[in-house]
């Protein structure tokens, strides 16, 4: 039996495995009625794990796919694609009634052997880029609402990064990149998506004399991204992060939140617990005070399957479900705010 088709049928499987109230409203019926998107980056254990799928599917109207649409990933060599797995985790979304977010057509490292291993001409770049962008967000075309485009096109001093792609085709890859996206799928929003540029610094103007560059001249811009991999006693000024998200908001973008996690240093301790939960309901209020803020989206909802003690050694537990896929102290406090 596929287990996609049956997960809306076995919500209450998951209220005597998890603990989980029958009383608690979910978060994603919490957020639709204030008009947002929460949602979170997903991987294959929906069809390995019942209690993942299920937290999921309850939980969230919006689903990342971790790492099944990155480049090496959908096109592992020259002359073949797999969409096996993004196939089935855009499946998974439908039948949960959760929008998808592509992340991400390109990016300076998810560039698979094939592409290392020769030298490039610009136009036999450019082709490879415009091949695999139609491929792809053609595949998907009225099934996706927004595609990470390029994701981290910048460096610290908000410049065009060093990589195979500014190299070859210089600083305006990103901008044939959005246009072979529109041409691919013309209903999804297009985003430019980043890491540290939350607060008002080198990088975060430069993608606003990007993107608003991009607004002044026509390119296919929608949003842009705010990626937010923080730790748990980051001194957040949500002062200045609303005032960076209004100058994108006032070039008409759409704000995302799209790779929140909060990790925090081992051991954990339930001050820190509750230090993340007032992190995460800060920034859930700066965003729901900017109309422009229009998702939420986490890097995973539970420590069991997360990037953080891989990436970040001595840190760990940045989601809002435990390894045990109980609420923790974020949870309730993002459903606190979301409550309001």
């Amino acid at each position: 039996m596929n287990v996609l088709r049956i997960i809306p049928f076995l919500i209450f499987l998951s209220i005597a495995l998890t603990g989980y109230s029958a009383d608690e409203v979910p978060l994603r019926e919490l957020a639709a009625k204030r008009g947002m998107l929460i949602g979170a980056a997903a991987n294959m254990m929906i069809q390995r794990g019942t209690q993942y799928a299920e937290t999921l599917a309850r939980e969230m109207n919006i689903l990342t796919p971790e790492n099944e649409l990155k480049f090496h990933r959908t096109h592992p060599a020259e002359d073949r694609y797999d969409f096996q797995n993004a196939d089935a985790l855009v499946d998974f979304a439908e039948t949960n009634g959760m929008k998808v977010r592509g992340h991400t057509l390109i990016w300076h490292q998810s560039i698979p052997r094939w592409m290392r291993d020769r030298e490039w001409t610009r136009d036999e770049l450019l082709n490879v880029m415009r091949d695999h962008i139609q491929a792809v967000a053609g595949r998907y075309k009225g099934r996706i609402y927004a595609w990470d485009v390029v994701n981290e096109y910048f460096d610290n001093k908000g410049e065009p990064r060093k990589s195979l792609w500014s190299e070859t085709l210089g600083s305006a890859y990103m901008e044939y990149a959005h246009h072979f996206a529109l041409e691919a799928d013309p209903s999804a929003k297009l985003i430019v998506n980043e890491y540290d540029i939350e607060n008002i610094n080198a990088k975060s103007d430069g993608m606003y004399r990007r993107v608003k560059d991009y607004v002044d001249r026509g390119v296919p811009v929608d949003g842009v991204g705010f990626q937010m991999h923080v730790l748990y006693d980051w001194r957040f000024d949500a002062d200045e992060f609303a005032r960076n998200l209004q100058r994108f908001a006032d070039l008409g973008l759409e704000i995302h939140i799209t790779e929140l996690d909060v990790r925090i240093k081992q051991p954990v301790t339930p001050e820190k617990l509750k230090k993340q939960a007032d992190l995460y309901a800060a920034i859930l209020r700066t965003c729901l005070d900017q109309p422009a803020c229009k998702v939420f989206i986490m890097w995973g909802f539970t420590d069991r399957f997360s990037w953080i003690p891989f990436t970040f050694k001595g840190f760990g537990d940045g989601l809002i479900f435990d390894r045990d896929f109980q609420p923790k102290p974020a949870y309730e406090a993002i459903h606190e705010v979301l409550s309001r």
